[in-house]
């Protein structure tokens, strides 16, 4: 993998890493239950759960990559632009602006 100098130079690689539908809609559940549970665990003051929120975010990418995709997430490498990858790529997916995955 090449260092990027920005997010937009990364983001077009980031969607190559995600072109099964199935890892899009894991990568979707995981950011959507992700955000429901960080909003719950800061409503209740329970700051662990933050972590949790973290986590499972995480789980259901990965087994979109290691079960559909069949490659290393990139979040191993580029841990700040794969966040904010899944970030934009989910919200692409809820407004219908997600470019359609190139083979």
């Amino acid at each position: 993998m090449q260092p990027y100098a920005s997010f937009a130079e990364f983001y077009p690689f980031y969607l190559s890493q995600h072109r099964h539908p199935v890892c899009r809609s894991l990568h979707l559940a995981g950011t959507l239950l992700s955000l429901a549970l960080a909003l719950f665990a800061l409503w209740q003051g329970a700051w662990w759960l933050i972590a949790a929120a973290l986590a499972q975010g995480y789980a259901f990418a990965w087994v979109g990559h290691f079960v559909f995709e069949h490659n290393r997430p990139a979040t191993f490498r580029y841990p700040l632009y794969s966040f904010m990858g899944d970030w934009v790529m989910a919200w692409q997916i809820v407004t219908g602006s997600l470019p359609a995955a190139q083979e």
